[in-house]
């Protein structure tokens, strides 16, 4: 069974955590908008949503959804915290995007924030991959991959 983590503030621009810093909330004209080919589980009405940088380098960002701002997810690009991560997506699924070359696709993890960067965790076994010109998307389903539902993004003992 695949999980997928959601996070629900009553504000959009409120943090995850109490501590962090709170940011403006961006212009809509600046926020890329991607729509869901299929949606998440457990979310069958929510397709649009809003991918909001959270930090300076683009480590952390929020997909928010337009049609319920107070619904987000946590997501970040898989490299920083997983430099050897390499699912492979089913000619389906590139098909179903529009994805023709690796260029096209925009890998994204869900994320599970814990109480410090040591206790969060990516779901490595349904990754988003967004087509970057088309902006569709779909959380994807690694069949026959080894890779963990709730993967902790820094090592025991590396932090």
């Amino acid at each position: 069974m695949m999980t997928t983590t959601a996070v629900r503030t009553p504000d959009p621009t409120a943090p995850a955590h109490p501590e962090a810093p709170v940011s403006p909330a961006p212009q809509q004209s600046d926020i890329p908008l991607i729509e869901l080919t299929r949606p998440m589980p457990g979310f069958d009405d929510r397709r649009r949503f809003a991918l909001v940088q959270l930090d300076e380098d683009g480590v952390l960002c929020a997909l928010r959804s337009v049609d319920d701002p107070g619904l987000r997810f946590l997501v970040t690009p898989p490299a920083p915290f997983f430099p050897d991560y390499a699912p492979v997506v089913s000619d389906e699924v590139a098909a179903e995007l529009g994805v023709d070359s690796p260029q096209d696709a925009l890998l994204l993890v869900v994320l599970t924030a814990g109480r410090s960067l040591e206790t969060s965790t990516a779901n490595l076994l349904a990754p988003l991959v967004v087509n970057v010109r088309t902006r569709r998307a779909q959380q994807v389903i690694l069949e026959g991959q080894d890779y963990a539902v709730a993967q902790p993004l820094v090592a025991l003992g590396a932090a």
